[in-house]
């Protein structure tokens, strides 16, 4: 992967609560042809990372695959004290007005740069350092 020019590398997150209740989310972004992946990646260097930072979506890293199968495409991971905190920030995510305003700009609609999103929730093992 090459890193996202607005996280150019990780951000381990800080857990007050110890961490034994934290979680991670890794999305991947498909998009259908090369141009729109890169509208994609824009969107996110110029306004999303900003927005989900504000949020309380604080993320892990961003990078764009350049080996693999299902290209173009780019995953991030975000990391929470606890499933609360997760869902709490993709609601304050989604009532966003910059978001809302963003995401219905032309040419960066979801239907014009993606064409499929896929997402888990991952648990770390007691040794991770993340």
């Amino acid at each position: 992967m090459i890193a996202f020019e607005s996280m150019p590398k990780l951000e381990a997150p800080s857990f007050s609560g110890g961490g034994s209740s934290r979680i991670f989310e890794l999305r991947t972004y498909e998009s259908h042809s090369r141009k729109a992946h890169l509208k994609k990646v824009e969107m996110f260097n110029r306004w999303e990372m900003a927005i989900f930072r504000r949020t309380g979506l604080p993320p892990v890293f961003f990078g764009q695959t350049i080996v693999g199968g299902r290209q173009p495409n780019l995953t991030y991971m975000l990391g929470f004290e606890n499933a609360q905190a997760r869902d709490k920030g993709w609601s304050a995510f989604g009532a966003d007005v910059e978001w809302k305003k963003v995401r219905s700009t032309p040419g960066y609609t979801d239907p014009e740069i993606v064409c499929d999103i896929s997402n888990v929730l991952l648990r770390p093992a007691s040794y991770s350092q993340i």
